[in-house]
């Protein structure tokens, strides 16, 4: 497999869309025109282009994962050059790569070691999407993103050994995605994968109800799950177009019931068993500034890559070796 190796926000999860045709049906063609025009959507990514790739390849004896990453927004809405408003973020501008590197290498040098690490750029949609307070709203803006998303995965398992334990990761718009690759994969794929990881984004019962894949992690070990998390302050604080999330788990101790456990000696994170979020004390977040009264007020939104990134690094290769453990004993008892 041929790759490239390489706040604004670190902010939300997957991806958005223009204005779809289906919202001109009722417009004149002159004024529908003029709406296409004022838009501007970027060309879509060629992940033959190593330029689309940001890889590490940290695997020196063979026997870790393959780590599909997905990252966050990064990108508020923008004019182009012709005075074009755009909603998604444009991969094929240096500066827009650059914006997604910042996260992407920092969460590589955790999730790498010892492990194959991919992470495409994609057109993810900018936080304007996230903001419109509307699930139905925000998921139509998401479409373009997450078809570049699902391209991506697609053309990554065709080049992948499929005997690898597969993990999928992905942070805020990013978690987004992971559960929409959830959707989007095959049986076939499903039996690859040690674990996905949602952080900072939600898992609906629409979204189980939609996906036989998504299966909520009930420990440190099993495998084929999902791990869901948010962290707030409070939990009158939920940010629920990111945290309304209907399952969650602990990734410190890896309890999914109110079992308290502590984090750099000073943190104590606790998970509510009700509203399926992890209220932390001890912890102030302050260095992720609120932005525009919509995230880290109250909730740490911006913590949820980097407070349990060891947490996280431990944990991947705990679920890789029991992904091959179970594969080898299945392939044992099929002889």
């Amino acid at each position: 497999m041929k790759f490239h190796k390489s706040f604004l926000l670190g902010v939300i999860l997957l991806l958005c869309g223009c204005v779809s045709h289906k919202r001109y049906a009722s417009i004149d063609g002159s004024v529908q025109d003029t709406i296409r025009q004022s838009v501007f959507i970027p060309q879509a990514p060629d992940y033959d282009d190593n330029t689309m790739w940001f890889t590490v390849d940290g695997d020196s004896a063979g026997n870790g994962a393959d780590v599909f990453y997905v990252v966050s927004t990064w990108e508020e809405d923008w004019l182009d050059d012709n005075g074009r408003l755009s909603h998604y973020a444009d991969v094929w501008k240096p500066l827009h790569r650059e914006h997604m590197t910042t996260e992407i290498s920092k969460v590589a040098a955790y999730m790498s070691p010892g492990n194959r690490f991919y992470a495409p750029f994609y057109r993810h949609s900018t936080i304007e999407a996230f903001m419109m307070n509307n699930e139905d709203s925000t998921r139509q803006r998401t479409r373009l993103s997450m078809s570049d998303v699902c391209a991506a995965f697609d053309h990554f398992l065709a080049r992948r050994d499929k005997l690898r334990p597969l993990i999928i990761a992905g942070f805020s718009q990013g978690g987004l995605a992971v559960v929409e690759l959830l959707k989007h994969m095959s049986d076939e794929t499903y039996g690859q994968l040690a674990a996905a990881y949602v952080m900072g984004y939600k898992v609906t019962p629409r979204d189980t109800l939609e996906c036989k894949h998504i299966k909520a992690a009930r420990g440190e070990t099993d495998t084929g799950v999902t791990i869901c998390y948010n962290t707030v302050k409070d939990v009158k604080y939920i940010q629920p177009v990111v945290g309304a999330t209907c399952f969650a788990i602990n990734p410190v101790n890896w309890r999914t019931d109110a079992t308290s456990a502590t984090l750099h000696d000073s943190i104590t994170v606790t998970l509510s068993s009700e509203h399926h979020v992890l209220v932390v004390k001890g912890y102030s977040g302050a260095e992720y500034r609120p932005y525009k009264n919509f995230i880290n007020v109250g909730d740490i939104h911006s913590c949820e890559p980097w407070l349990y990134s060891e947490c996280l690094k431990e944990n991947i290769n705990v679920r890789a070796k029991q992904w091959r453990r179970a594969k080898a004993s299945q392939d044992k008892n099929s002889r």
